[in-house]
Formats: structure tokens, C-alpha cells, sequence
């Protein structure tokens, strides 16, 4: 069950990062960007983390041992990005953002995950 937390977790953020970088993809076409080539980078690097993380998501739930380290990496800077988000007075993404990283670090380091990865490595 918390192999499923986890996986739906980095699903959830893993299509939010890809519709997000999608959207900056867009917005580089149609609108007037400052800075074409650094529009063009974020735009892919967000479509990039998007499927990153998706196939990550994808991975946790065919319980595949990798996508525990990648899957708590990303939870990591979730946090961070969270932290960052409400130090720049933007709580209503930073505080749900950081939810979600705790939520999805605490299912991918319990007992449960652990079993359903590893088994008993006696």
C-alpha cells in the first residue's frame, strides 16, 4: 500500500512537472519571452523532469528496487523548492508542495516499501 502512496505521489508530481514545462513550451510560441534561449531550456527541462518522474512512478509500481533512491531524491527537492517557494511569499504552492514531499518520503521509507522492494535481505 505505501509502494502505491509513493508511486501515485511522483505520478501526480511527475504530470504537474510535465504540464507545467508544456506550458512555458507554449507560452515561449505564442508570447514575447525576454530571453528566447533560456524560455526554450526551462520549457524542455520541465518537460523532461516530467517524464523523469513519471517513469519513475511507473517503476515504484512494478516494485522496482531503483526508483526508491530516485523517488526520495526527488522528495528531497520538492522540499526545497517548497521551502523557497514560501520564504518567497508564495505559500499557497510552497505549503501543499511540501505536504506532498512528506507524504511521498515518509511511504517510500516505510517498513512496508521496504519489504515490498527488498523482501528479507537477511
Amino acid at each position: 500500500m505505501t509502494l502505491t502512496v509513493a508511486a501515485v505521489v511522483m505520478g501526480l508530481e511527475g504530470l504537474i512537472t510535465l504540464v507545467l514545462g508544456g506550458y512555458a513550451g507554449v507560452e515561449t510560441v505564442i508570447g514575447q519571452p525576454s530571453d528566447v534561449l533560456s524560455s526554450i531550456f526551462v520549457a524542455g527541462f520541465g518537460i523532461l523532469v516530467g517524464v523523469v518522474l513519471l517513469w519513475v512512478g511507473w517503476g515504484m509500481l512494478q516494485a522496482e528496487r531503483w526508483t526508491r533512491s530516485l523517488g526520495v531524491l526527488a522528495q528531497i527537492f520538492a522540499t526545497v523548492i517548497g521551502i523557497t517557494l514560501i520564504q518567497s511569499d508564495q505559500q499557497t504552492i510552497g505549503i501543499p508542495l511540501i505536504a506532498v514531499a512528506v507524504i511521498g518520503l515518509v511511504a517510500l521509507l516505510s517498513p512496508p516499501t521496504t519489504q515490498a522492494l527488498y523482501g528479507d535481505q537477511d
